[in-house]
């Protein structure tokens, strides 16, 4: 069989199918049909429709909270089996390579024996997609790096980091932006995107009473004035994020934003960005964030699915997608933009400066252009990758 485009079907799960369709239409393809139901036992029945003999197959499901027609919440738990089964039912099905694209990926805090008796839930995860017949996992953000050596099959793990650094550079003040992080542990990812901004950086001491509570929080660095912008990889239920732009109003911060990649806004969450200092919660769409939108006017969603379909499209034809790592694959419109294009008098909004038709299927190439950072190296991506193994 040629190695085309064609070659490629794409599924998903149940918990979020809009970046599944997003993803699909970056590639040009149809999504894959699939159907997931319950029968009276409760078990979950698995049907896919579309042949997948000889194709690499990529199925799409992430690490959330899903809700039924009723509108009871469905716990992530499902989405792992149904993503188990239907790579299970591929690998059955004869297909030639069977890719499992998790944005989040499931139970990712969960990487190490922090008490006594605590299980490794992340190392379980990846035997249990590897027994399930996976040959290759696309993920982004991974909560610890080192979750990548729980599997014996390649792992690409994806930054959102160069598209943050574009919604900076596009909507905020670059001559008085300070980069925070909440804790100490952040501290590599803030100053990697600090120095790519070529602005200055601070951080937060906090200690914990307990979990997911925060006792008390120092800030180490000047925010006076300035545009302070916290960064994380995962917003939960959003008490660390109030209580650092508490602090840094009380610094005297002008404004405060924070950017994170996994917006999960656990059931508290809300309510305290809606009361907190925070003039903007920016999140990714790793997860679905319609409901939170709706709900919390302050949030905002950059969209990743372009990054997503390029890692599959590299991936499909072997190519390298460390270059994924530093730059946005090609431009495309946001939904911070509210349906305008750049606002006036902005930075390039990525290494593409000028719009690219495309023919489905197709992606324009990367731009050299260094200009206002866009290609800057990052600390933080000095890793080998299985592609470029």
């Amino acid at each position: 069989m040629s190695n085309t485009l064609a070659d490629i079907k794409v599924f998903c799960g149940t918990s979020h199918p809009e970046l599944a369709q997003l993803v699909c239409k970056r590639l040009g393809l149809p999504l894959g049909k699939a159907s997931i139901s319950k029968n009276d036992a409760g078990e979950l029945v698995v049907r896919m429709h579309e042949s997948v003999r000889e194709h690499d197959v990529y199925i799409l499901n992430t690490s959330c909270v899903t809700y039924d027609n009723d509108g009871n919440p469905v716990s992530p738990n499902t989405s792992l089996m149904e993503l188990l089964i239907m790579i299970n039912a591929c690998k059955s099905a004869s297909a030639r390579r069977v890719t499992a694209v998790i944005p989040h990926f499931f139970y990712a805090r969960q990487d190490k024996k922090d008490k006594s008796r605590a299980p490794i839930t992340a190392r379980l995860i990846a035997n249990m997609l590897e027994t399930a017949g996976c040959d290759h996992v696309i993920t982004m953000d991974l909560h610890a790096s080192q979750i990548q050596g729980f599997f014996n099959v390649p792992v690409d793990n994806l930054y959102s980091e160069p598209a943050a650094l574009q919604y900076m550079r596009e909507m905020l003040d670059m001559d008085r932006i300070v980069i925070v992080s909440p804790d100490a542990g952040g501290a590599k990812r803030a100053t990697a995107i600090a120095d790519q901004l070529g602005v200055d950086f601070a951080l937060f001491h906090k200690e914990r009473k307990k979990a997911n509570e925060v006792s008390r929080m120092v800030l180490v660095g000047d925010a006076k004035d300035k545009v302070a912008v916290l960064v994380d990889d995962m917003a939960d239920t959003c008490g660390t994020l109030d209580l650092a732009a508490q602090r840094l109003k009380e610094s005297g911060a002008a404004r405060v934003f924070a950017i994170v990649t996994h917006g999960i806004l656990s059931k508290p969450a809300l309510e305290r960005i809606g009361k907190s200092s925070l003039e903007k919660l920016i999140v990714t769409n790793t997860l679905p964030q319609l409901a939170n939108r709706s709900k919390c006017e302050k949030i905002e969603e950059i969209d990743i699915s372009h990054i997503l379909a390029e890692t599959i499209r590299r991936s499909h034809y072997g190519e390298s997608v460390s270059v994924l790592f530093s730059q946005i694959p090609y431009d495309t419109i946001q939904p911070y933009r509210h349906g305008s294009d750049t606002p006036m008098q902005s930075p390039p909004r990525s290494a593409t400066t000028t719009p690219v038709q495309q023919t489905p299927g197709t992606f324009p190439a990367f731009s050299t252009s260094t200009e206002h950072g866009v290609v800057a190296p990052s600390p933080l991506r000095q890793v080998s990758t299985s592609e470029d193994a």
